[in-house]
Parts: C-alpha cells; sequence; structure tokens
C-alpha cells in the first residue's frame, strides 16, 4: 500500500483519466469562530486521477500545485476529464469539463463522479475511523484508501486475494520501531 505518487504516467492513447481535488478542513461544527486565532491552518488540498475502468492514484500537494501533478501523472495521449476549475484551463493534452456552478453534473461520458464518490468514502473515513490524519502521514492513508478502491470486491478481488495482495507489499521489508529516548 505504500504511495503511488511516483509512479508512471497512468494510461494512454485513447483513454480517459478524471482528475479532481478536494481540500480537507475542519467541519463546521468543530471549526473555531473566525478571528479567533491567528495560526489557522490551511486546508490541506489531496489531488487524484483515476483511469476510467482502471486504478486511482491520489497525492496530498503540500507546496506542489495541481499542474505540476498534471504535467507528471497523466499520459499526454490520454483524454483528461475534470470541473471546471481555472486549475485546468490551458492543459495541452485533450481536455474536457463538466460545470458544476451550472448544475451541469454529466454530460455523455464526461464526469467526475468517479473522484467525487471516492472522495466521499475517504472523507467519510476521516470523520468515522481516523478522526484526524496527520500532514506528514497523509499519503500514507490516501495509499491505504487507493488500494482499497483499486482492489474492492466490485472488481472481483475477494477478500483473500486482497489479503495476498496487501502481504506482497511487505515482502522484503523490514518493520523497525524507534524508541521514545531516540525521538
Amino acid at each position: 500500500m505504500a504511495p503511488a505518487a511516483d509512479a508512471g504516467p497512468i494510461d494512454g492513447e485513447g483513454k480517459t483519466v478524471e482528475a479532481d481535488e478536494t481540500y480537507l478542513a475542519n467541519s463546521p461544527k468543530t471549526r473555531k469562530p473566525a478571528g479567533t486565532s491567528l495560526n489557522a491552518k490551511p486546508a490541506r488540498q489531496v489531488f487524484s486521477l483515476v483511469e476510467r475502468g482502471g486504478n486511482i492514484r491520489s497525492m496530498y500537494l503540500d507546496d506542489r500545485n495541481v499542474r505540476g501533478a498534471l504535467a507528471k501523472h497523466p499520459h499526454e495521449d490520454s483524454r483528461l476529464v475534470t470541473d471546471c476549475a481555472q486549475t485546468y484551463k490551458f492543459q495541452v493534452m485533450k481536455h474536457e469539463s463538466v460545470d458544476h456552478s451550472k448544475h451541469d453534473w454529466t454530460r455523455g461520458d464526461v464526469h467526475t463522479n468517479t473522484l467525487e464518490g471516492f472522495f466521499s468514502i475517504f472523507k467519510r473515513g476521516l470523520v468515522g475511523t481516523y478522526q484526524h490524519m496527520s500532514t506528514q502521514h497523509l499519503d500514507r492513508y490516501l495509499a491505504e484508501f487507493d488500494f482499497r478502491q483499486n482492489n474492492r470486491a466490485k472488481l472481483g478481488i475477494a477478500d483473500a486475494a486482497r489479503t495476498m495482495i496487501a502481504m506482497k507489499g511487505v515482502e522484503g521489508k523490514r518493520l523497525t520501531y524507534r524508541r521514545p529516548d531516540e525521538a
């Protein structure tokens, strides 16, 4: 379940890649009132790409930007499908988009619904299971959710097979612990 942010380009000629981003911030219920904290943390940005009918790849964009990730991850011959965010304009690859502000959610096979669903599951995991994901380890949490999405039962991967795939990722690696006095 290692982060796939450094893997090669996804998809290829004639294939479709969806791209979208989301922000992780405190919910309105737990957010401090405006003006009470001078050291407010900005929302963390998560960017994901998914091959239509294929795998998903997510990354935390700390000091990098979406355009840099778009230049690196999708294959230049792929068709890019996004929402109408300004970030995606002026792409050199074939690009189509939907405008959510005009209630344009899907137009034929142009949509970002796959990623919207993934982000919904990811944020539900944040709220329901983990409650807090530190920025230091956010790529690892994203890798776990990518693994779950890429190896789910709907794709025909049973629990035993999923366990074997996860165990192959551990093979040849050593788990070490840092002592409290070494921190």
